[in-house]
Formats: structure tokens, C-alpha cells, sequence
């Protein structure tokens, strides 16, 4: 049971809880129950030995920690519910005394869910953008749709240049002996590329199909491979092919065999007109993250450095599962990336932050207005996660309690209530 309830800073509470001898004296029959079997006594065979014979052999305190462990849950919950405390993350326990005469008490040290304000969240003003579309926009985008149906061919009535891909030997050496990793056949490299060290491509350009000859580059100072950073090599190179890419022409030939269009004014019109939504879209998403940075600017309050820690490590936690579903481990990804857990911790730290806010500010205005969830959208989200997951509705209500799914709803409402709100120039 609780006995005191102490404030020793903002948002941090510590608590002093009892469990009682009556209390703890089950507990400690529980674990000798659990673990007789498992303890032998001269004399007795084993699971027979009586639990005061036990004590006595290897002394009274033997079964205090699984009995210990039994009451903590129950007893930690218990108190924290008759503090009225929201807690933001597990307490911090210390157990102060152990008696079988006394019983159990604990400290507790909670860290709990801030108490925020947030005014002038209506109102808000912002400015809309929406990028005007060009005529050049909407040749770029036709652009695309022309290499998407180019097609690749073979060049030998000239030498090869920047943009063509080259199918070549080569063979590197260092002070005129072979070095390992330098050496390929049949290799395809796209000139201009940058794939290569540089000045290796722009002395393979001009070449042509048949050429063998010899290229000198020198490897960058921070080169990854010590033994060749700084250091000055000869490639031998022998071209194979020279490959470039041909568009097709844009005429209304083209635009009929590639499009539900019929001519090239036609198609260009519906691609401008794809643009243009697709700005439209763009300057309302931008419009709205506005909105919800000026709901974050207008928090009041401290907020516990562990919530923006939780919110990190559930962000990686969601990293990691989408890196699992390609059979990446998220080890092997900081390896191929070049992070640490410190520094991805670090990358997203801001993001935390903000999503923390957010949500607190939320869950204030939500406060502030009495916004309610009915049964129908409480019903409504449910299906809704169901059909994102591919789950049953009944196996979603096992993982997201009823209150949860009504704060979310509720928090939903919020976010419509200031956009409404707004003033958007």
C-alpha cells in the first residue's frame, strides 16, 4: 500500500510503499511451493524437505527474492494508482527493507506525464505556396516518359563520350605489379558517372571499340584501401562496347502507342494538369506541417527528457522491423551506413521531439475543448487499423485498449479543429 507521496522536482514524484507481513508471508510460501523441488536436504527427499527445514539449512532470507519479485509488480501498480500518477516511463525502485516481521517496503522514484498549456492555437496563420507549373516542368516530366521507353544500342562508327556506357578491362598496377581488387572483365561503367576514381572516366572518353590502352590516375588521399591512398597507378584498358540510349521520337505516334492520348498537345496538357495537382497537393502538406510547427511553438511546460528518449527508441524500433521484413539487421545497416547507435539516437532526436510535443499539445486542446470519441468512430478506427494490418477487427481490440483508440480518435479531432481554424493567405 502507499504511504507517502512526496514532489521532489517537475514531473517527478516519489513515492513510499509497504507491503504488508500478512502480504509477504504468502509470498515467500508461493516461492517455497515454486522451488521445494529444485532444493536438497540431507535426510529428505527431494520437493519433501518442509519449507522451515530449508530455512534453517540455508538460511531464513533463502526464498526473500522470489517473494520480493511476486509482490513488486502488483504492489508498484497498486500505489501508482492511488497517487492518481501518469507515468511516462517504468519507476525507478529501491527495495529498503526486507523482514519477514515488517514485510516489504519500496521507494519509488516515478517520472510522470507533464502538465502542459497551450493557448492561441486557433487563429493560427500561415501562407500558402504553390509552385507554378512550367513549360519546362512539363518537359522534363515528358522527358522521363521518353527515356522510360528508350532503348539501348550498340555504337562503333564513333568514339564513346560522357553519358555512354563502356564495357571494358581493366587491370591496375602499382609500381608495375597487379594490385588486389583492381582487376575486372567485361565490366559496364557509365561514363560521367563518377562510379570510378577521378580522372579514370574522362581518360576512357574518346576512345573507341578495339582500343587498348593505358590510363594513369592517382587514388584520393582518404581512399579507404591504406596501402593505395595518395599512391599513383597505371590502368590497363581494353574497350569491348560502346552502348548509348536512343529516345524515341515525340510525335502523336508515339503519345497513341504510350497513352490513352491521341496527340502530343493532348498529352502535354495531362501531364501540366498532373503537375498542378500534385503542387496543389505538395503546397497542403506543407501548409499543414506549418500549422502543427506553430502548435508545437505555443507548449508550455517542462517536458521529461525521457519521453523524447522513449520516442527515439520506438523510431528505431520501427527502423529495425522495416529493415527486418528485407532481411537486414540493424547492426549491418549501422555498418553499411557508417553510423552508431549514438548517432542514429542523434539523427533522430528532433524528430522525437516534435512528435512528442505534438502529441502532448494534442491531447491539451483535446482537454481544453471536451472533444469525445462515439462508439461509430471508436468502431470506425478499429476496422481501419484492422484493414491496414490485413487483421481481424476482434484481434486488433487484443493489442489497442478502448481508451486508446478513443484518445487517438479524440487527437484526430484536435488536429481538424486547428486546421478549420486557420487562417491560410
Amino acid at each position: 500500500m502507499l504511504k507517502s507521496k512526496n514532489q521532489v522536482e517537475t514531473n517527478k514524484y516519489e513515492l513510499e510503499i509497504e507491503v504488508s507481513a500478512e502480504a509477504f508471508e504468502d509470498a515467500i510460501q508461493k516461492a517455497y511451493l515454486k522451488n521445494k523441488s529444485k532444493i536438497t536436504v540431507p535426510g529428505f527427499r527431494p520437493g519433501k524437505a518442509p519449507r522451515k527445514v530449508i530455512e534453517k539449512e540455508y538460511g531464513e532470507s533463502v526464498f526473500f527474492e522470489d517473494a520480493v519479485n511476486d509482490v513488486y509488480g502488483p504492489a508498484i501498480e497498486e500505489a501508482v494508482k492511488e497517487a492518481e500518477l501518469t507515468l511516462v516511463t517504468a519507476p525507478d525502485v529501491e527495495v529498503t527493507d526486507v523482514s519477514k516481521e515488517n514485510g516489504v517496503k519500496f521507494k519509488a522514484t516515478c517520472t510522470t506525464k507533464p502538465v502542459i498549456d497551450i493557448k492561441d492555437y486557433k487563429g493560427i496563420k500561415v501562407t500558402k505556396n504553390v509552385n507554378a507549373v512550367t513549360d519546362e516542368d512539363v518537359e522534363h516530366e515528358i522527358g522521363h516518359m521518353l527515356e522510360r521507353n528508350s532503348r539501348t544500342i550498340n555504337v562503333d562508327d564513333r568514339a564513346c563520350q560522357n553519358g555512354d556506357d563502356v564495357v571494358i578491362d581493366f587491370e591496375g598496377f602499382k609500381d608495375g605489379v597487379a594490385f588486389d581488387g583492381g582487376k575486372a572483365e567485361k565490366f559496364t561503367l557509365k561514363l560521367g558517372s563518377g562510379q570510378f576514381i577521378p580522372g579514370f572516366e574522362d581518360q576512357v572518353v574518346g576512345h573507341n571499340v578495339g582500343d587498348e590502352f593505358d590510363i594513369n590516375v592517382t587514388f584520393p588521399e582518404d581512399y579507404q584501401a591504406k596501402e593505395l591512398a595518395g599512391a599513383p597507378v597505371v590502368f590497363k584498358i581494353k574497350l569491348h562496347e560502346i552502348k548509348t540510349t536512343e529516345l524515341p521520337t515525340l510525335d502523336d505516334d508515339f503519345v497513341k502507342d504510350t497513352s490513352d492520348f491521341n496527340t502530343v498537345d493532348e498529352l502535354r496538357a495531362d501531364v501540366r494538369k498532373k503537375l498542378e495537382e500534385t503542387a496543389e497537393k505538395n503546397a497542403q502538406s506543407e501548409v499543414e506541417s506549418k500549422i502543427m510547427d506553430e502548435v508545437i511553438s505555443k507548449v508550455e511546460g517542462e517536458i521529461p527528457e525521457v519521453m523524447y528518449d522513449n520516442k527515439v527508441n520506438e523510431m528505431i524500433d520501427d527502423l529495425s522491423a522495416r529493415l527486418s521484413q528485407q532481411g537486414i539487421k540493424l547492426d549491418m545497416y549501422l555498418k553499411f551506413t557508417g553510423l552508431t547507435m549514438d548517432s542514429l539516437k542523434t539523427t533522430y532526436k528532433e524528430q522525437a521531439e516534435k512528435q512528442v510535443k505534438l502529441r502532448l499539445a494534442l491531447e491539451k486542446i483535446v482537454e481544453l475543448e471536451n472533444i469525445q470519441a462515439s462508439d461509430e468512430e471508436v468502431e470506425k478506427e478499429y476496422a481501419s487499423i484492422g484493414e491496414h494490418y490485413n487483421m481481424p477487427v476482434e484481434t486488433v481490440k487484443q493489442y489497442i485498449s478502448v481508451d486508446g483508440i478513443k484518445q487517438d480518435v479524440c487527437v484526430g479531432k484536435a488536429v481538424d479543429l486547428v486546421k478549420a481554424e486557420a487562417v491560410i493567405d
